[in-house]
């Protein structure tokens, strides 16, 4: 998401803000060419134009004569039609410099198409994407305190064991296997499929929000998997007690 500097940015008017700057705050040049366009013109009910479309479709006589107001809301959501369109090798390499200027290393993790297509889907921005994606090129410091409470307690050790032995039986690593072994513990515990990811999605990337479990898994790969579940388990162990158990 938008941070509130970017925020306060944004709130200005367009012109208020250098084009280098929206690149940094991960806009794509089609979404924001594309918003543009649509502040005075229109073309039916069309919202989103490719490239091509913008260039071909645009005339002068549908650009409208009132003054147009800059809209940040609408802005984010032209440009996250965009990041589902757009080209995953160009995403790639977006999002490799966006993890860069952040200050990781993004051959320190999954193949960065792989995360495209994961997290795509749930990004409004290429920074918002790379922010997302810090918990597979580098580790994290703590787990979300609600989360954790939520999620990481006694009463989900059993699970996180079973789970983490399942993954390390594994032969093929990929997220459809992983996310089977997963949903094979759940009938196996007699649990929800809930019950058994929502921990481990807390336990491999601190939080309670991520992509789905099998995308989750492959993305953080199979050793840090394991060392994240143990770092979860001591975590339990540590929090019991606070915990009243």
């Amino acid at each position: 998401m938008i941070n509130g500097a970017d925020g306060a940015k944004l709130s200005k008017r367009h012109g208020a803000v250098n084009v280098l700057e929206y690149r940094e705050m991960g806009f794509l040049p089609a979404g924001l060419l594309n918003y543009l366009l649509r502040l005075g013109w229109s073309h039916g009910d069309q919202e989103i134009f490719s490239l091509d479309e913008m260039k071909t479709l645009f005339d002068l006589d549908h650009v409208s004569r009132s003054a147009a107001n800059f809209d940040p809301a609408k802005l984010l959501w032209v440009n996250q039609q965009h990041l589902q369109t757009a080209p995953e090798h160009e995403l790639a390499e977006l999002l490799g410099e966006h993890l860069t200027r952040q200050g990781l290393d993004p051959a320190n993790g999954p193949p960065l198409a792989r995360a495209v297509a994961a997290l795509r889907g749930r990004s409004q921005t290429l920074r918002d994407m790379a922010e997302q994606a810090h918990c597979y090129y580098q580790e994290f410091e703590e787990f979300d305190a609600k989360s954790a409470q939520a999620h990481l307690k006694p009463t989900t050790r059993a699970g996180l064991i079973a789970v983490r032995q399942a993954l390390t039986d594994l032969g093929e690593w990929s997220g459809e296997a992983a996310e089977a072994a997963v949903k094979d513990v759940a009938v196996r515990l007699e649990l929800k499929l809930g019950v058994v990811a929502q921990p481990l999605r807390v336990a491999l990337t601190g939080r309670a929000a991520s992509p789905g479990i099998g995308d989750t898994l492959e993305l953080v790969g199979r050793t840090r998997a394991q060392h994240r579940i143990d770092r979860a388990l001591r975590y339990i162990e540590t929090h019991a007690g606070a915990a009243g158990v």
